[in-house]
């Protein structure tokens, strides 16, 4: 289908949305590249999402639903059909023990509202800058906790259309991974279980959080996040580190020196020199350490 074809058709179905074409995806990743996608939206509500995922499902024209980019490098010659991002659907509400949040909205400003609640269990997520359906795919954790331990419900789509409502039975969460990523649900809503705790020792815990992340993650550049997953009785960073590699750079792309897991951009970089830097990782600690490092940033895009 031609482009023009798609960018009129898709705007009959969302005429109050927002919509680009030939969008440059590195205005939306927190590394800043990546080329240009072909339709580009933000659809208000999630009757509009449903549209267009059946008007993509019935036409066969792919759709990639992104987040805040914040662990995706989206490759140089950008992405074919259609990019829907659900920055629109932000709201989060709380009743009793409960936050129900919408997909678009910020996992931090979650940690927020439940600190503001006197709600626990949900500190370990006050700096991972990403959307609650990011959270809710990727499983996402850090000091020791995870979405796997707080989720209690999740309202998702399905790519051809179908509403869902899941519950822990459902989600067949693991490191890194969950249904909602195996089977490409697109999350609508999640509703985290927390705990009644006093503010003060909840804003504590995401203090000493923050302090810790400060520290030894490379905030001071752009990056993907944590690139590699942590293999089988080993960490990434520390292999990548006592592999020599801390400040290896292809083109703008480094190897942060502050933290070995964290490829940073320093200077203009290109998804494709993430991409190189990725791979000469990979090859030399597999070379020196017989250890396969499996990414867990997600790449997308066409090769």
């Amino acid at each position: 289908m031609e482009n023009t074809v798609l960018l009129d058709e898709i705007r009959a179905i969302c005429p109050q949305s927002f919509i680009r074409h030939n969008e440059p995806m590195a205005n939306h990743t927190f590394i800043q590249t990546g080329g240009n996608a072909d339709i580009y939206i933000k659809p208000e509500n999630v009757e509009m999402v449903q549209k267009i995922t059946i008007y993509a499902f019935i036409n066969k024209v792919p759709l990639t639903i992104l987040g805040y980019g914040t662990n995706v490098i989206i490759r140089d010659n950008g992405i074919r059909g259609i990019v829907m991002n659900l920055d629109e659907l932000n709201k989060i509400k709380v009743q009793e023990n409960e936050i129900t949040a919408e997909s678009g909205a910020s996992i931090i400003d979650v940690t927020k509202v439940a600190r503001i609640h006197d709600l626990s269990g949900i500190e370990f997520a006050c700096g991972i800058p990403g959307s609650v359906g990011g959270a809710l795919i990727m499983n996402a954790g850090a000091y020791g906790g995870e979405i796997a331990f707080v989720l209690k419900k999740a309202k998702v789509l399905t790519m051809s259309g179908d509403f869902l409502t899941l519950d822990k039975s459902d989600f067949q969460f693991g490191y890194r991974t969950s249904i909602f990523e195996k089977e490409r649900q697109i999350v609508l809503e999640a509703i985290f279980q927390l705990e009644k705790e006093s503010s003060e020792l909840i804003q504590e815990k995401m203090d000493r959080f923050t302090s810790l992340r400060q520290k030894k993650q490379p905030l001071e550049y752009p990056s993907c996040g944590s690139v590699f997953k942590r293999p089988i009785n080993h960490f990434a960073g520390k292999l990548i580190s006592d592999s020599g590699l801390q400040g290896k750079r292809v083109g703008g792309a480094e190897v942060s020196k502050k933290h070995a897991g964290f490829i940073v951009n320093v200077d203009h970089a290109t998804s494709t020199d993430y991409l190189h830097l990725i791979r000469y990782i990979q090859k030399t600690v597999k070379n020196k350490y017989k250890i396969d490092i499996e990414t867990e940033v997600k790449i997308l895009g066409e090769e």
